[in-house]
């Protein structure tokens, strides 16, 4: 079995008790978004449909547009929406041959 320089040693205790360190801020930081939204709870908002915000303000208007689409071509294909979809995207077309 081969054994790490004293210098490779080194850097990797470095490289893990970063890791380690970083690991514990974002269990913090976890934590401090779920106190967040029981604090939004307990205000009255409805959390599932903030956790959804938050989840399409991270996408860019063109993608939020295109899943929106794509969900209307399968809600109406599971005959969950009355008014089949404007004009589906190419793309979901070609899938679908």
């Amino acid at each position: 079995m081969t054994t790490l320089q004293v210098s490779s040693q080194k850097q990797l205790r470095q490289l893990i008790e970063q890791i380690e360190r970083l690991e514990e801020e974002k269990k913090a930081l976890a934590g401090d978004i779920r106190d967040k939204y029981a604090e939004a709870k307990a205000l009255g908002f409805d959390v599932k449909i903030m956790r959804k915000v938050i989840s399409l303000r991270k996408k860019s208007q063109s993608d939020r547009q295109e899943e929106e689409a794509v969900l209307a071509v399968y809600l109406h294909a599971l005959g969950m929406l009355d008014e089949p979809p404007a004009e589906p995207p190419s793309h979901i077309m070609d899938a679908a041959e």
